[in-house]
């Protein structure tokens, strides 16, 4: 069996003939015994990999750094070797199954490493160098978690600058690595078949690349109308906060003013862009705080929901070897993020969870991750992942949007679930969440994908990031930035090599897959009143969704769902309706947009 795959020879001409049912009989058989034998050896190198790198983020040091890069290496060079070996199999008539495994060895990574050993050794080394570099990042004895801390709380400019400056001490040195990065994965790439690493990574959407990107831009027109009110609305609130020097009308939001590191959410500075002597009757951290809630119980709370929509409770194990508190004697990595470590029912949880509304829901969508890989852990191990990574994101928000005040009622953490009355409070909370990230998670991407072609140089790429940031967000920095600073790599997923057009797709989706449960349970309210939590029904649709894992292309995931087969916002803008109108109310007399 070993041998079979490798035999075929000269079999490549064959479609240039009609085969003989003899013909697709062997090209079947050799290809189902070159997917037997490639999924024991991805499997295998995969399960080193991620325990390795697992390793590696909650206990950062220079062997574990080593350790995990050898681990990457590892695991690219076996998919490098089997997407070489599958490519006889190319232009053979094969059963779709296998036909598409066979495409899928090609993106089982996101990191392919160029042939030369040297090379090889180096680019993972590189990769894990960066992540090293973000994880022990610190400024003026503070950590990220800190730093973020005073970004959400603190309503002193100087404070806040101070602490968005800070943070941006820490990637300067990520600059020339990150160049050296992009050649070498490049290559990688390349050896693949694809033009670059951008373009392999927007090859696993099941359609062209470049329609792809057209897609996205599709999406975005549609909501960016809304963003624009939400954009001049806070704008204008955060000029009466802290004065139009500060905050000039008709310009870009000064970055550090929006109660996040990175400006990609806003819901932190929601006290500050209420209306005045309003408030919301739902203050999420505080009801958990009052309950006395810890971190081990706001992770059960998420694992509650996914049982009441009939859910396995979630193994031992999860519970035994997850990271839910940051550990006090090492570095380590704190992003939040779920774990399939074996690819089977090995799942974690890796987080430094505060007792906060933020954090809660963040647990709700990571328990999405953890969730779905157990559902296509049956799968054949090509199969094991998304319909595509956008799904991956969007199934954990789909259970967040539900984390609405009468779930929280349900659970008892409210007393009784409130009147609709302050519901444009709750939406304008939501839309600082979601909304204020859509332009955001469009550009990472667009900025690495323009590096990674050769349009952005290493020479450009601190001016690129910000002509993006200002082109979608209408964010801009509060200070002089230049070329000696590397504000892109002060985002985790920069230095972490994450794509992050998941999470465009995902903000997308999230809404689409929401209005289908309410429309599917007969729901007649509000759509941001509905919460799928319990709907056993809608449970077992999910469930048979995500246990189809990768297997078939996207959008047949998407039908299985919606019934329907291509993206839409729609659905986010209907969420959003009576807030869009409020929206134009106050926004009468403000002027929309910012100076390009």
């Amino acid at each position: 069996m070993g041998n079979s795959a490798r035999s075929s020879g000269t079999d490549s001409d064959l479609g240039a003939v009609t085969p003989s049912g003899d013909q697709k009989a062997s090209a079947r058989d050799r290809a189902s015994s070159f997917l037997e034998r490639a999924g024991e050896r991805f499997l295998a190198a995969a399960t080193k990999a991620g325990r390795a790198a697992w390793v590696q983020n909650t206990f950062i040091t220079d062997d574990t750094e080593a350790i995990a890069a050898d681990a990457s290496r590892e695991l690219s060079v076996a998919v490098m070797d089997l997407a070489a070996e599958a490519a006889q199999f190319k232009e053979l008539a094969l059963p779709d199954e296998i036909a598409r495994q066979v495409e899928l060895i090609k993106r089982a990574v996101e990191l392919p490493v160029p042939s030369a050993h040297d090379a090889q050794v180096e680019l993972t080394q590189t990769v894990a160098a960066l992540q090293g570099m973000y994880g022990k990042g610190s400024y003026d004895g503070k950590d990220l978690g800190e730093l973020e801390r005073t970004m959400a709380e603190s309503r002193d400019p100087d404070e806040l600058l101070d602490a968005w400056r800070g943070w941006r001490t820490v990637s300067p040195p990520m600059r020339q690595p990150y160049a050296r990065f992009v050649s070498l994965a490049n290559e990688g790439a390349r050896d693949l078949g694809f033009a670059d690493l951008g373009a392999m990574w927007r090859s696993g959407y099941d359609m062209p690349a470049d329609e792809f990107m057209l897609d996205m831009d599709r999406l975005w027109l549609q909501v960016k109308p809304l963003y624009d009110l939400l954009h001049s609305y806070t704008r204008a609130a955060l000029a009466k906060a802290y004065g139009p020097e500060a905050v000039p009308l008709g310009g870009p939001i000064p970055a550090h003013l929006l109660g996040n590191m990175w400006s990609q959410s806003w819901e932190n500075i929601f006290p500050l862009v209420a209306p005045k002597g309003s408030h919301s009757s739902v203050d999420l951290t505080a009801l958990l705080r009052e309950k006395g809630v810890d971190a081990l119980e706001m992770v059960r709370y998420g694992e509650r929901f996914f049982t009441s929509l009939g859910f396995e409770p979630l193994p031992a194990s999860f519970w035994e070897r997850s990271m839910f508190v940051k550990p006090m004697d090492r570095d380590v990595i704190c992003h939040a993020s779920a774990w399939h470590v074996d690819l089977d029912q090995d799942v974690r949880l890796k987080m430094c969870i505060e007792i906060t509304g933020t954090d809660f829901i963040t647990i709700h969508h990571e328990l999405g991750h953890t969730f779905y890989q157990r559902a296509y852990s049956s799968q054949p191990v090509l199969f094991r992942d998304s319909a595509n990574d956008g799904f991956h994101e969007a199934i954990g928000d789909v259970i967040a949007l539900s984390v609405t005040p009468s779930y929280l009622a349900g659970v008892g953490l409210l007393p009784q679930e409130p009147s609709g009355d302050d519901d444009v409070l709750l939406l304008l909370h939501k839309a600082l969440e979601k909304v204020a990230f859509l332009p955001f998670a469009l550009l990472v991407d667009k900025w690495r994908w323009q590096v990674f072609c050769g349009e952005t140089g290493p020479a450009d790429y601190n001016r690129a990031w910000w002509d993006l940031v200002h082109r979608y967000q209408g964010v801009g920095p509060p200070i002089a930035r230049t070329e000696a600073d590397f504000d892109p790599g002060a985002k985790f997923h920069i230095p972490g090599n994450m794509p992050y057009a998941r999470y465009f797709l995902a903000f997308i989706l999230q809404f689409q897959i929401h209005r289908a449960f309410a429309r599917q349970a007969g729901y007649e309210g509000p759509l941001h009143r509905y919460s799928v939590y319990g709907d056993k029904a809608a449970g077992k649709k999910l469930a048979n969704m995500l246990e189809m894992g990768c297997s078939r292309p996207w959008p047949e995931a998407l039908f299985a769902l919606t019934g329907e087969r291509q993206l839409d916002a729609a659905p986010l803008l209907e969420y959003f309706a009576p807030l869009e109108r409020w929206l134009h109310e106050q926004n009468a007399g403000q002027t929309t947009g910012w100076e390009t």
